[in-house]
């Protein structure tokens, strides 16, 4: 299965980046502006842009990825680095244009994936599955099917389209090549996929019908709405499958749904940077950012008061029983 995993904020990692290359050696007391009395220098600008909130979220990602990359770093192999670069822009000719326009070298951009990596290998290695993760994960779960996916910008094009694949003897891979804009169109619209697979890749629209379809069905237009862009899907079912009741059968495939579902549930990611944090021993020297890890700290402190209540309560009640004894 092929997943994105990537945990930090990308366009603040981006822009830290940024900052820094128009930064260069600027000195604080460098003038940005003068007037009729006075001037705006370099620390008169730093001074208010680090209380900006987007700001602030920045110096909080730069402190989460320097503390992981620092313990997980090693763990994150140039391969790794290289798919997630490739999943992310596809083509070189797509990557190079965005390099230049985020003013940005290939090196820094692979440091940025290796850091956000970096924190999706600790976030896993805080993971400790139990049955009830992996049960939720089984339910949840749908194998991987063989279909033909059409997708075209317009309601109305969806409609022709639809029209000509439910024509007797139509050739829905030719309609596809022809008419649809998704990347499968250069192999009769085929496409793979199971309920893990990426949005970006499949809309959870046309996973969600593909479910209920039986082999040979033909769906109608599928309209779909989301942040990798709007359209219509139509799709043609050729091998889809139940996945029974052995779970053993997909015993990779469940960890790894159950692994993902942990990492995206906030409290756990929370919990466990707050513990990295509290590991790493970072302590926030300008009062600007005082409560930048807050969130973190607060829930590391929560789960250390909860353990130690734990334990507190587990040794009054081993002292009670040796009493009654």
């Amino acid at each position: 299965m092929k997943k994105k995993k990537i945990i930090l904020s990308m366009t603040c990692l981006l822009s830290v980046f940024g900052l820094a290359a128009c930064s260069g050696d600027s000195d604080t007391d460098d003038e940005i502006a003068t007037m009729k009395g006075d001037t705006i220098t370099v620390g008169d600008f730093y001074d208010k842009a680090k209380t900006d909130q987007n700001n602030q979220q920045i110096v909080l990602d730069m402190i989460i990825s320097q503390v992981f990359t620092e313990k997980y770093g090693d763990e994150v192999s140039d391969d790794e680095v290289d798919q997630q670069i490739t999943d992310t822009f596809g083509d070189e000719d797509t990557l190079n244009q965005q390099l230049e326009a985020s003013q940005m070298s290939r090196d820094e951009l692979e440091e940025t994936y290796r850091q956000s990596l970096a924190v999706q290998k600790g976030l896993e290695d805080h993971v400790n599955l139990t049955d009830d993760d992996l049960k939720e994960a089984w339910e949840s779960y749908h194998p991987q099917v063989e279909a033909q996916l059409i997708a075209v910008t317009s309601e109305d094009d969806a409609n022709e389209v639809k029209d000509e694949v439910d024509e007797d003897d139509a050739d829905f891979g030719k309609i596809a090549e022809e008419n649809s804009i998704a990347p499968s169109k250069e192999d009769d619209g085929n496409v793979k996929f199971d309920s893990t697979t990426p949005a970006e890749e499949v809309p959870d629209e046309v996973k969600e019908k593909a479910w209920d379809m039986e082999d040979g069905d033909i769906s109608d237009p599928i309209a779909v709405e989301s942040d990798y862009g709007s359209g219509y899907y139509i799709l043609k079912m050729n091998k889809n499958q139940d996945k029974g009741n052995d779970m053993d059968k997909y015993e990779d495939e469940i960890q790894e749904v159950a692994t993902d579902n942990k990492i995206n549930d906030q409290e756990f990611t929370t919990q466990v940077i707050g513990e990295e944090l509290q590991d790493a021993n970072v302590k926030i020297q300008d009062e600007a950012f005082s409560d930048v890890l807050a969130q973190f700290t607060d829930a590391a402190n929560s789960d250390d008061s909860s353990s130690d209540s734990a334990d507190e309560e587990s040794t009054e009640a081993t002292e009670t029983e040796e009493s009654s004894d």
